[in-house]
């Protein structure tokens, strides 16, 4: 069974940070192109950053790049997302998803491709 759980959302001030983790099982992560999304209420699901587990090759949103890091643990099978300097507009439902590929990275991200997994989604809030 394909799993993508995701942890570390929570309430955190304007200018802290948080770090999510997205744990893997059920296909070869190596194969993989991970990525995180957020869906803010009223708004669309949007990629804010995405990784080739096999060459490390990263994509990130304008809006996060040089405050968010994504990375991946191939023996933990897990991918992370290490948020700092947060901002309100930051707040929304992260998703973690998967798609076979890891040259899919890009168009995961652009949503050009659609994931082949989701997971359940972790709230995140950054308070002003």
């Amino acid at each position: 069974e394909v799993q993508l759980v995701e942890s570390g959302g929570g309430l955190v001030q304007a200018g802290g940070s948080l770090r999510l983790s997205c744990a893997a099982s059920g296909f070869t992560f190596d194969d993989y192109a991970i990525g995180w999304f957020r869906q803010a209420p009223g708004k669309e699901r949007e990629g804010v950053s995405c990784i080739n587990s096999g060459t490390g090759s990263t994509y990130y949103q304008d809006s996060v790049r040089g405050r968010f890091t994504i990375t991946s643990d191939n023996a933990k099978n897990t991918v992370y997302l290490q948020m700092n300097n947060m901002k309100p507009e930051d707040t929304a439902v992260y998703y973690c998803a998967a798609i076979k590929g890891g040259s899919s990275w890009f168009g995961l991200c652009t949503r050009r491709f659609s994931p082949d997994y989701w997971g359940q989604g972790t709230q995140v809030t950054v308070s002003s």
